[in-house]
Formats: C-alpha cells, structure tokens, sequence
C-alpha cells in the first residue's frame, strides 16, 4: 500500500523561503545580513514590553522620587528579563512549539488552560491600558478617543493583512524604532547628566515616603520589564519564524539587544518624569492635572511634551500588535489549530480572530463613560507582577527538562538565577498585594513621613483637611500626574492650562504628523 507523503502548506512553504535566505546568508558568510533575518522577537519582546503603562510607570516614578535607586533598578530588571526570555526564545527554537502548547503537553489540561486564561486575563487588562495611554498622547494634540479606539484596531487589522509572519514582524519593528523618542525627550529635557551618573553607579539616594506607594511603584517597574505575555509572545514568534538550535546565538543577540534597547529607553522615560520631581505637591495638581505630557509643557517645554505625547502613541501601538498577537498564539496553542501568520485568515480562523478580537474588546472598554480607566492603567503593571511567578515556574521547568532540550538545556547556573530572580519578583508583589490589602481593611494607616508630619501639625486647619491635603501629596505623582479632564469625566473641576503659541505651534505639528499617519 503507497502512502503518500503530507502535502506542504502555505505556512511550511512560507517558512522554507524563510529559511532559504538564512541558509544562503549563512553559506555565504554575510554576517550582518544573517543577523538581520534572524533578530526580531527578542526586540519586539522588549520594545513591546516598554509599552504606554511601563513608560507611564518610569515617568511617575521619576516624578514621585526623582533621580536615584529606581533609575539603576530599572537596567537591573531589564538584565532580569534577558534571564527570562533567552529561556523562551532558547525553547521555541529547540522544540518548534509555542509556551501554551508545551504547558499543555507537558503538564496537563488544566494547567495548560490555567496559563492560557491567566494570559487572556492580564492581556485584555493591559490592552485597555495601551488604548488609554493612547488617548492620553492623542489628547494633548486635541483628537478625541474615539479616534485612540479606531487607530489601534486599524492597526492591529493592517498588520495581519500580509499573512506572512515576516511582514508582520517588520512592521512591528518599524514601529518600534520609534520608542526611541523617549530618549529624545530626556535629552530635550537637559537634566543634571553628572547627578545621573550618580545615580546609576550609587543606586541612591533611596526612596522614602508611603510604603504602599513605593511597592506599587517597585511593583509597577518590575512588571514594566517582565510579563506573562513576553514569555508566551517570545516563544511561539521564535517557533514561527522558524529558528532552529542552530540560530540560537543570533537569538540570544537578539534578547540582549532588545533588552539593552529597552533598559536605555525606559531610563530616557523616568528622567523625563524627574524634571517633574522638583515641584512641590502644590504645584503637582496645577502643573499635572491634564496628564503628564501637559505637566512637562509647562515645566519643559512644548517641545518635550510634543515628543513625549508622540512617544506614548508609539509604545501603546506596539504593545497592541505584540499583545494581540501573544494572544492569539496562545489561543490556538492550546486549542490546538494553526496558530501563525503564515497562514491564510480561512486556515486559521481562531489564530486571526483572537488578535483582533481582543482588540476590539479593549478599544470598546475605552469608550465607556465612567469605566475606571485610570486605576486600570496605573495598576496594569502590577497585576502583571502578582501574575507573572507561575508562568516563569513553568518556563524554567521546560527549559531545564534534558528530555525536551537535551543539550540546551538550562546550565544549574542559570536554574540557580532564573529562581532567585521568580523569588524576587514573588516577594515583591506578595508584599504589595498584602499592603494593600492591610490598607483597604484598614487593619494599617498610610503614616505619614517625617517631613508631612511636621508640615501637618504646623497646618492650622482642622486635622481632617489637613489628613486629606497631605494624602493627596503622598499621591499626586501616581493619580494627578495621569488624570486627564477627558478621563475624570464631563462633571470634573479639571481644567486645562491656557497654552502660549510657541506651545501651540509644537501641537499643532505634532497633531499633523499624527493625523498624517492615520
């Protein structure tokens, strides 16, 4: 009996020309031209990772604490995610299957569909904080949400259109590229360069004020580097490109340089916020209260701000194709359908419709009066910290286990600093989801630091308003900083500072590159 073999489909025919071009740039030895077939993931794991939230998170810890220990921390979590996700990349190039379906696989159903929902859960949250910082940037050039709600679904819907993951991934990293405008901003914004420097080399000085604030933050900055949807995006997009264990050290190359990229555009983001550091809670609310890129105007200038808008557009439009796309892999992973954009929309109806399905939801929650959007955005980070142990428990298992990996499997090395590194990220939002709790049961107080306790007892106002003033400045940076009058709503006494020209000038260019691009 003649048993005739499988036919190749579009997706294998897509890869083997893929993989072509990698074999001939190899055979040839054109090194940088290898190199730029095989970086990608890596880059789009990071950038994508330097998202709306993540640079709001630098920004208003910038603001909150000024230069010091957060700066330096922010390179040591960025070191801490290449840990991370060399592992992920490492196990999508060895086994050719994606995070979702080795979990199903090699644990079980359950813990299989626990990951995936755990994804579905933290994706759908952080997707509405991409659409808000989205609308953020957008607002200060006067466009309203709406059109926050059509560019990112228009764009979502415009990557898929090539069916090829390749095209997809350049559009991405065309897009990416412009993360970079954060960096620009920080060296518009002229700050102290030799207290930086300190900064990063002292780690000091160190942050002081309302413990809870100074976990979310902590918190906020370690999910700002290393989330569940990295591991699962990383993996599968390794798998689909087609890396194999031969291409490992261009991929590790790859996660170094995403990192390294990643690292110096967040810190570009948090000394932006500590220009904003140096006024008074007092002024916080006057200077900030129509969102951050109003506050560094008028602190700054209309150029900063303009670049810094700019920025929030481009990192919240990134992180929706990445986080789509983590999405839609680890739907068809676990369902067990093709999952890739090399495939056609017909054969991979779920792959397709999860990524823009899930953008859709998210674009749709925006526009809902009244939805609690900025406790959204603020807390995405942190849910994503709080989250993240389990799914970094599962990534070391498979990367450790010799069957699956046999001589790529992790070194005790690396087992050894993958599981300090969940330990730490456990301790971290453990300690900040029991705060919280203690706080919202009221079981502790906020307390006051030495300097609002002497300024309160000096106050002679009743203790009450005081209470509440002070309160209001241990938070500012967190809520002042980020509340827009469009989010508070059409009742709130927010009202947005009258603009010179010259700063009108900066918007109006601003506003023009950003409908030209629409």
């Amino acid at each position: 009996m003649t048993v005739n073999p499988p036919q190749a489909t579009r997706e294998d025919t897509a890869r083997a020309r893929d993989r072509l071009r990698v074999h001939s740039a190899r055979r040839h030895g054109r090194r940088w031209y290898l190199l730029w077939l095989l970086i990608g993931p890596g880059i789009l794991a990071m950038l994508g990772e330097n998202d709306g939230p993540s640079m709001v998170s630098y920004t208003t810890t910038g603001a909150t604490y000024g230069l010091g220990f957060f700066l330096p921390f922010i390179v040591v979590t960025f070191a801490m995610a290449i840990v991370c996700q060399e592992m992920c990349m490492r196990v999508g190039a060895v086994t050719h299957r994606g995070y979702g379906r080795l979990v199903l696989q090699r644990f079980g159903p359950m813990w299989g569909w626990f990951a995936a929902g755990d994804l579905l859960f933290t994706n759908l949250v952080t997707l509405v904080a991409e659409f808000v910082v989205i609308r953020v940037g957008l607002a200060y050039f006067g466009l309203g949400p709406g059109i926050a709600a059509v560019l990112g679904v228009a764009l979502a819907v415009f990557s898929l259109s090539g069916r090829r993951y390749r095209r997809w991934e350049r559009i991405a990293l065309g897009l990416a590229v412009f993360n970079g405008l954060f960096l620009a901003a920080a060296l518009m914004a002229k700050p102290q360069w030799a207290e930086v420097g300190r900064s990063m080399v002292t780690f000091s000085p160190l942050p002081g004020g309302s413990v809870n604030t100074l976990l979310l933050l902590l918190a906020s900055t370690i999910g700002a580097t290393v989330t569940p949807w990295m591991v699962f995006f990383q993996q599968s997009a390794s798998a689909d490109k087609g890396l194999t264990s031969r291409d490992i050290r261009h991929g590790r190359l790859d996660t170094i340089i995403g990192g390294a990229l990643a690292a110096l555009f967040g810190c570009g983001a948090f000394i932006v916020g500590t220009t904003l550091a140096g006024h008074g809670a007092a002024n916080i609310q006057g200077l900030a209260g129509a969102g951050f890129p109003d506050a560094l105007e008028r602190v700054s200038g209309g150029a900063v701000a303009s670049v810094f808008a700019l920025g929030l557009i481009e990192a919240g439009a990134v992180a929706i194709l990445t986080i789509s796309a983590s999405t839609g892999y680890a739907a068809g992973e676990c369902v067990g359908v093709t999952h890739s954009f090399n495939s056609s929309p017909g054969r991979a109806r779920l792959f397709y419709g999860s990524n823009i399905t899930v953008a859709l939801i998210a674009a749709a929650i925006i526009l809902i009066p009244g939805a609690p959007l900025l406790s959204i955005a603020l807390n995405a980070n942190a849910l994503a910290t709080v989250l993240l142990p389990v799914t970094l428990v599962f990534l070391i298992m498979l990367a450790s286990d010799r069957q699956l990996m046999g001589k790529w499997a992790n070194k005790p090395w690396t087992n050894r600093i993958a599981v300090a590194i969940v330990a730490f990220v456990s301790v971290c939002g453990a300690a900040y989801g029991i705060d919280s709790f203690l706080l919202a049961t009221h079981l502790i107080g906020g307390g006051l630091d030495d300097t609002t306790a002497a300024e309160q007892a000096s106050d002679p106002r009743p203790l009450g308003v005081a209470h509440r003033r002070h309160r209001t400045r241990r938070h500012g940076a967190l809520q002042l900083l980020f509340r827009a009058r469009w989010l508070a709503g059409p009742g709130s006494s927010l009202s947005r500072a009258r603009a010179k020209p010259q700063r009108l000038r900066h918007r109006g260019i601003g506003r023009g590159l950003v409908q030209a691009l629409i």
